[in-house]
């Protein structure tokens, strides 16, 4: 795809901040900034100008020769820029209006408003970055806690584009053989050559699943915890959730009930995002209206990534806690025995063992169940800190944010990736079952391609222009 406009767009924020950046990017970025910059004698200083040395003078409006602001510009000339291009970048104010009047400014000189995410296309298709990397730019811009910025820096590095690009070669590598054997077999011989291949497509199929299997974590990472808050009524759900938010974001009383509906609130938990659902109270009941908002609760439940089963600690266990335990039973699950500033019916070992009681015949082995209780006090906020301790280790490893493990957090390379693996697996068919050397090559090419759609070397432009419509502008 050949590109010669020159684009331009605000890469910042739009909304009053200390800082606005105006980025143009193109053939003709160099000479529209030299139109509208200006060096405090006056003099347009730009298309001389140093690479990536900032320069301190003025905005002008060209057409109308007038001051928009007080800027430091700076010139990035190809391939030396994020785009591959030449490209100016303008520093303002942060206010909308003066980077829309520099924007502007710029649209005069005869440049085209960047569409939704065009920056970083033109890197991809100028061969600065691959399609992997470019999605890794807006997973750092969206990135919700350290996880998913940590995950996201790794593979704007590259990381996982090092790891396809060494998957690929291994498997054209196989394939160049298959068809060099093919084509001239006087000099290129298969003989012992299927054991061989076996033993190399075993562990390419072992390294691709390596990485399919990080990819729940990288779901979690990336799009939060799914977490359920589970209970009878009056324990302290509504009392969690607005601790977790940090206000009154549910209506707390002492009457049986009040949440009758779900609520949905996304929080940080110190850097572990939750998409947390407030659930009804669990109970029998007669009303209709609380009886359809337990339906929800246990729907909900069974969804769910995490349910968080709160106790009242001041009140005792009953069938109505069994009945929460016999669903929950094969759930990732928290207990948190709340209310422990009171005078306490419900202790750890009580909790334990009702679970223990009521799964011993539904789960053959409940035994081996691991189940954390967390003593905590929603008044006060005791106990908060071991139950993100909790969460941590249940979803995440500390080796996360500081190992080179990839880890897998776009939908679509995991759909890629499976799709490679089952290439692979019917080359391991045709194997076993001693077909004719070219069932392997077309196999293993359909595994090539589907790790080309990763990096970006197996797509066409309507993927292309889906991806980046996702990006936000001056991006």
């Amino acid at each position: 795809m050949e590109i010669r406009d020159t684009i331009a767009a605000i890469a910042t924020g739009l909304t009053d901040s200390g800082i606005g950046i105006v980025r143009i990017s193109g053939e003709n970025a160099v000479w529209t900034g030299n139109e509208i910059f200006r060096s405090p004698s006056g003099k347009k200083t730009l298309c001389n100008g140093i690479d990536h040395m900032l320069y301190y003078g003025y905005a002008y409006d060209a057409e109308r020769e007038f001051v928009i602001d007080e800027v430091m510009a700076v010139v990035m000339r190809a391939p030396k820029s994020f785009t591959g291009e030449d490209t100016v970048e303008i520093q303002c104010h942060g206010g909308v209006l003066v980077m829309q009047k520099i924007l502007d400014a710029a649209l005069k000189c005869g440049v085209r408003l960047a569409e939704p995410g065009e920056f970083t296309k033109r890197a991809f298709l100028n061969g600065r970055i691959d399609l992997s990397r470019a999605e890794a730019v807006m997973d750092v811009i969206r990135s919700q806690n350290d996880y998913a910025l940590a995950s996201s820096v790794k593979q704007l590095t590259g990381i996982l584009s090092k790891e396809i690009k060494r998957l690929r070669e291994e498997i054209l590598y196989q394939v160049a053989f298959i068809e060099s054997a093919i084509d001239d077999p006087e000099h290129f011989s298969t003989e012992g050559y299927q054991e061989v291949l076996a033993l190399k497509t075993d562990v390419l199929m072992n390294n691709i699943r390596r990485l399919i299997d990080t990819a729940e974590n990288g779901r979690l990472i990336k799009e939060g915890i799914n977490t359920v808050i589970v209970g009878k009524p009056n324990v302290g759900k509504s009392s969690l959730l607005n601790c977790l938010v940090g206000e009154e974001r549910a209506i707390v009383t002492d009457v049986a009930g009040t949440t009758r509906d779900v609520l949905r609130e996304t929080v940080r938990l110190g850097n572990i995002c939750l998409n947390v659902v407030d659930t009804a109270g669990i109970r029998e009941t007669e009303d209709t209206v609380e009886k359809i908002g337990v339906k929800r609760a246990f729907e909900y439940a069974d969804d769910a990534d995490l349910v968080i089963y709160v106790v009242d600690a001041s009140v005792a266990l009953d069938e109505n806690d069994r009945e929460i335990i016999s669903f929950i039973k094969d759930k990732n699950r928290i207990v948190l025995l709340n209310k422990t500033d009171l005078m306490s019916k419900v202790t750890e070992k009580e909790i334990e063992d009702l679970f223990e009681e009521v799964l011993k015949n539904q789960l053959k082995d409940a035994s081996n169940q691991s189940l954390k209780v967390v003593k905590t006090s929603f008044k006060d906020g005791s106990g908060m800190e071991e139950f993100e301790q909790a969460v941590k280790e249940m979803f995440f490893r500390e080796e996360i944010q500081s190992s080179n493990e990839i880890v897998i957090t776009n939908m679509r390379h995991k759909k890629a990736l499976e799709e490679a693996y089952a290439s692979l697996t019917l080359v391991k068919k045709s194997l076993d079952e001693g077909m004719p050397e070219d069932f392997y090559s077309i196999d293993m090419m359909d595994a090539y391609a589907s790790l080309g759609r990763i990096t970006g070397e197996e797509v066409n432009d309507d993927l292309v222009e889906e991806i980046f419509s996702r990006f936000c502008m001056g991006k």
